[in-house]
């Protein structure tokens, strides 16, 4: 099979896709042929040597970045389909499956999946709806709150509002009324808690406002919980599934959980400090309620129409017990301390066939969707 990884990206975790993409190709089955192509920040795409592949098998200190060689610069053309799709360096590459190993903005709000959509190509993960509504945090807890599912009480405010003070002022205070302090800013369409703050009163509250605000266009507003960080995989295809075709089936795995050594789980505790976090898999949850997290996972993974993969973040409040879901990610972390494939090992499926599974289920989506009329003639 020729899979097809995309890294890089513009974005604010553009460095944390490297990483994630180096991992996924130390771990594809070497029966496989892969190619790179890496984005730059300014969002342009570029084939990447065949060699590089190599490498980073043979080197696990080997890192990837964007090489930016005018030469190799990718054309995608709408309706190639996976003979014709992609062209770079004056020939045509083949791709049967395409990984967008991209995070946060412009790789997995659902640009790049209407992209490959309009190009004719099967891709891993969620389509351009889910990707596009579970981006968006406040978007996200709409549709789990009109299904049933607890989320933690929020407020939202945006651009339009910033611009008339006296609805900007209106809004602080009622978030503040609302929810009291301390609260959590971030920002509604940002990964890797780019842009997110705790304020402890009014003033730091201003402060995260603005950082949140120069991150995106629409800025949420948390009540903060006294909370354990629970996480759990979910892999299959809500809407399409099949028992005859096993990838496409929806499973849990999981759950585990995050233990901040920071004031909260912030992208230095993610991604910078090695002793940032402690992960703990299985979480030390009763039964009955990790079955909970597990159902109620797949039930959002559902509701947002999800397939390929996502991790499911919840939090359970210390105080009280309660469980609520907090975002779902349809590209998580791929790197070799991230959560969604140690949970998934956890329970026996290893990284190279998680990765399989990935790819077939892509396929499997790929060809439901080719049954389909498009046309009336």
């Amino acid at each position: 099979m020729n899979i097809l990884l995309l890294y890089g990206g513009r974005s604010g975790e553009h460095e944390i896709s490297l990483v994630s993409c180096a991992a996924v190709a130390r771990n594809i089955e070497a029966s496989h042929k892969v190619t790179l192509i890496s984005i730059d920040k300014d969002g342009k795409w570029y084939l990447q040597k065949e060699d590089l592949i190599e490498n980073l098998r043979k080197n696990q200190d080997e890192k990837l970045s964007v090489n930016a060689d005018e030469k190799m610069t990718v054309s995608v053309i709408p309706g190639g389909g996976r003979e014709k799709a992609l062209f770079a360096n004056g020939h045509y590459i083949k791709a049967d499956v395409v990984f967008p190993v991209l995070h946060g903005t412009y790789g997995e709000d659902g640009t790049v999946q209407g992209l490959l959509e309009l190009a004719g190509l099967p891709y891993v993960g969620c389509g351009v709806f889910a990707s596009a509504a579970t981006m968006d945090k406040v978007q996200t807890k709409i549709l789990l709150q009109s299904a049933g599912i607890p989320i933690v009480p929020y407020v939202c405010i945006n651009r339009a509002q910033v611009n008339n003070s006296k609805v900007y002022d209106s809004t602080v205070e009622k978030a503040i009324k609302e929810l009291g302090f301390p609260l959590f800013v971030k920002p509604c369409s940002a990964g890797s808690s780019d842009g997110a703050s705790r304020a402890d009163n009014a003033k730091q509250l201003s402060f995260a406002l603005m950082e949140a605000f120069s991150w995106d266009n629409k800025v949420l507003i948390e009540k903060a919980i006294n909370a354990r960080e629970i996480e759990c995989s979910v892999t299959g295809n809500s809407v399409t599934f099949s028992s005859d075709i096993k990838e496409t089936l929806l499973e849990a795995y999981g759950p585990g959980e995050i233990v901040p050594r920071h004031t909260f789980y912030d992208y230095d505790a993610k991604y910078n400090d090695p002793d940032g976090a402690e992960l703990r898999i299985p979480a030390d949850l009763s039964k009955e309620k990790s079955d909970y997290i597990k159902e109620t996972a797949k039930k959002a993974y559902a509701v947002l129409d999800c397939s390929g993969l996502s991790r499911v973040d919840f939090f359970e409040d210390r105080d009280t017990g309660k469980i609520y879901l907090n975002e779902i990610n349809t590209i998580p972390g791929f790197t070799s301390i991230s959560m969604f494939p140690k949970m998934c090992q956890s329970q026996g499926l290893s990284f190279t066939n998680l990765l399989d599974l990935l790819f077939k289920e892509a396929l499997a989506r790929f060809e439901a969707k080719q049954t389909l009329t498009t046309s009336r003639s």
